[in-house]
């Protein structure tokens, strides 16, 4: 409707008070909420735009006089209520854009049918063959030995470990295979020219080259939440006559369903173990019992030190292995547990070891059943692993091809085992669906019909209005949101934005994010990123690591050596030094490598400045577990609390009794466990008090206020 003019909101005819009564009955009308729905404003948004039309209408100095007339009408029942919605969706549409292109913007968000995106691989009847199995069941040798034997292949991994391993498998046995990860590219032909074969991580395949086989590994991690999406585009689009697909049953029904859509039949091959593993009757308990070819699994770098620590302390010598490592320097320590002529016989390693490593292992011992996870609100968690995860870590000891025939797997606690045991019994869920995101084309066609809205903002837009078929899910997209929401106000082009948000990052590297602020601030000023200028930043040369934090600084640099890496594979004038980056990272992982080596030195030295507090309590599990699951209580005692105010204060065991009675209904807790969990209490705070009292820290005129158990 045209604006006529406009009227000072002071002189509407009509009292204040009748407004706000017609406001309230317009609000309250269910005919105007499913008048607002078919426009595109659910529940929420429909709050939302008459809030913000009634403070227009009561707090605005001066009205539309269409306006002041129809209420003027209706106060006079010359008019009814609903003769608002025009207005009220004219206001809407203000602050909501995206309403006036709401049929445009599902169109361009509609996931429905993806099989249809890939038109090449729907061009050609490929053949799928599901090779299926636990780890350790030959499932990826036989998919190999087809890709090897084919005249041209390409090999979707996980990681870029395992891209390196088949690349370096395929040219050592005389098929020539290129290798192309997210920050590296290496062609083996003299004069530069593509091989007939790739090994690749699965996000960097290509959908439009042709093949003879395709080999996609791990194809359970179709279901990530995070991930995902690059297994279904791989599935769905890779251009080969034979499709072998390595994973765990679990996938089998998704991926039947899936190729039902695209008219292909999958051939399911089932392989068994090749090795047998024992679930063993007793725990170790004491790390006085380890043995050679032991590896102790743990889910927190702490954790990881604590453990390296005490084997120091017991005259052993141990290799470590976690997540943030540099792949090389993975490599390094798993060669040095395998070496039989090394002293090294024992490894201390995070759920990193479930894939992409060749470890020799005679038993897998779980430090903890417990893994910490981040829920959607950012709020930390702790829960058992799941039967996928145990399988996939268990299965690491006993391999075929290592000295350890026949594996083991228990626990460090007594009280784990049956858990332990309970975990792997259980079936392992099916997957139900298979990830999607957003390409680059499709935000950009959101962003021509909302050109004033930020790129998190069409994100959280796009995924709204995003329509899937139950197979499909659109995966998680806070880490992408993160960056985005990091260099929103560095001026750059929406393409260049989306690329910059794609970028692999650790979002808990302070130095990484920062990083990526300084070079995509680099990048906007039209300033390439050189050699010179990089080693400045990261203050080359660096020294050797003298404690833990040196070590972590490190790991950070290389990471930001890897986010240059990548981003010079997509912006080769802006990013032009990669091959002296390359050199440099290789140096630095060999200074990382040597940290790691000397790591319980490392752990010595931060304990000693404190920069490291390995707390001096139990290595039993349920002993931190405890001591996490206190803070959920306090914070599920204030919120019980905070309901009524007149609420009497909890008592100082009240929200412990009801978070321990879940935990027994979760199978987390038994009753010994909680009673083991009370004599080790009382025997750490003793121990404790005995050592202050040694030590005469506390002279004898010092009162020490008394430490509450749940302030640890």
């Amino acid at each position: 409707m045209k604006k006529l003019s406009c009227i000072p909101s002071h002189l509407l005819l009509q009292p204040s008070n009748e407004v706000k009564k017609i406001l309230d009955k317009f609000y309250k009308r269910k005919e105007i909420q499913k008048l607002a729905a078919d426009y595109g404003l659910d529940a929420r948004l429909f709050h939302q735009a008459f809030i913000s039309f009634r403070n227009y209408i009561m707090q605005s100095h001066s009205l539309d006089v269409d306006i002041h007339i129809i209420l003027n009408d209706i106060c006079f029942t010359a008019a009814h209520v609903d003769d608002l919605f025009p207005f009220f969706l004219r206001h809407a549409k203000q602050i909501f854009p995206v309403l006036e292109c709401k049929d445009d913007l599902r169109k361009i968000s509609d996931l429905r049918i993806p099989p249809n995106w890939y038109p090449e691989a729907r061009a050609i009847q490929r053949k799928i063959i599901f090779h299926s199995g636990p780890t350790n069941s030959g499932k990826t040798y036989h998919a190999i030995q087809k890709y090897l034997s084919a005249k041209s292949g390409v090999y979707c991994g996980p990681l870029k470990l395992l891209a390196h391993e088949i690349f370096e498998k395929s040219n050592a046995a005389g098929v020539p295979c290129d290798l192309v990860t997210g920050e590296e590219r290496v062609t083996v032909e003299p004069d530069g020219k593509q091989a007939a074969h790739v090994a690749c991580t699965v996000e960097m395949c290509s959908v439009t080259t042709p093949y003879e086989v395709a080999v996609i590994d791990e194809i359970q991690m179709i279901k990530d939440p995070a991930r995902g999406w690059a297994w279904t585009r791989a599935l769905l689009g890779l251009c080969a006559e034979e499709v072998h697909l390595c994973g765990e049953s679990a996938a089998i029904d998704l991926v039947t369903e899936l190729m039902y859509t695209t008219g292909e039949e999958v051939e399911v091959r089932t392989y068994k173990r090749l090795t047998p593993i024992t679930v063993l009757d007793h725990a170790l308990e004491s790390l006085d019992n380890l043995r050679p070819g032991d590896c102790i699994v743990c889910f927190s770098k702490n954790d990881i030190y604590s453990v390296s620590r005490q084997i120091e302390i017991r005259g052993l010598e141990s290799a470590v292995i976690y997540g943030s490592l540099p792949p090389g320097t993975k490599l390094a320590q798993a060669k040095k547990f395998n070496d039989p002529d090394d002293p090294c016989k024992i490894l201390v390693a995070t759920d990193a070891i479930g894939m992409g490593l060749n470890l020799s292992i005679r038993r897998i011992i779980f430090y903890s059943l417990i893994k910490p996870s981040i829920n959607e609100k950012g709020e930390k968690e702790i829960e058992p692993i799941t039967t996928s995860q145990a399988l996939q870590i268990a299965g690491r000891a006993g391999r075929f091809s290592s000295k350890f025939k026949e594996g083991e797997v228990t626990t460090m606690n007594r009280e784990d085992l049956n858990l332990l045991r309970e975990i792997l019994n259980r079936p392992v869920d099916p997957i139900r669906a298979a990830g999607l995101h957003p390409t680059a084309e499709q935000i950009e066609m959101f962003a021509y019909h909302l050109p004033d809205t930020t790129l998190s903002n069409l994100i959280d837009i796009f995924v709204d209005f995003s329509q899937v078929d139950g197979q499909y899910f659109v995966c998680n997209m806070d880490d992408f949101k993160f960056s985005a929401e990091l260099i929103q106000h560095i001026p750059l082009s929406l393409r260049v934005r989306y690329v910059f948000c794609t970028a692999p990052i650790n979002k808990k590297q302070p130095f990484v994010c920062s990083s990526l602020l300084q070079f995509a601030r680099q990048f906007s000023r039209n300033e390439p990123l050189t050699f010179s200028w990089l080693r400045r930043y990261i203050k080359w040369p660096l020294l050797p690591p003298k404690n833990i934090k040196d070590l972590m600084d490190l790991e950070a640099v290389h990471d930001v050596l890897d986010l240059y890496l990548w981003l010079s594979y997509r912006f080769i004038d802006m990013f032009p030094d990669a091959s002296f980056v390359r050199d440099l990272q290789k140096e630095l992982d060999g200074i990382i490598q040597d940290g790691v080596h000397n790591i319980t030195k490392l752990i010595k030295i931060s304990e000693t400045h404190k920069l490291l507090n390995l707390e001096s309590l139990s290595t039993e599990s349920q002993s931190r577990l405890s001591g996490a699951l206190k803070s959920q209580a306090r914070r599920t005692r204030s919120t019980k609390t905070s309901g009524s105010k007149a609420a009497e204060p909890p008592g100082p065991h009240a929200g412990e009794k009801s978070l321990a009675s879940r935990l027994v209904q979760q199978g987390l807790l038994t009753a010994d466990m909680l009673k083991q969990l009370e004599k080790e209490w009382l025997t750490q705070r003793t121990e404790h008090g005995k050592e202050i009292t040694e030590s005469g820290t506390y002279s004898k005129g010092t009162r020490r206020k008394k430490k509450e158990p749940d302030s640890d």
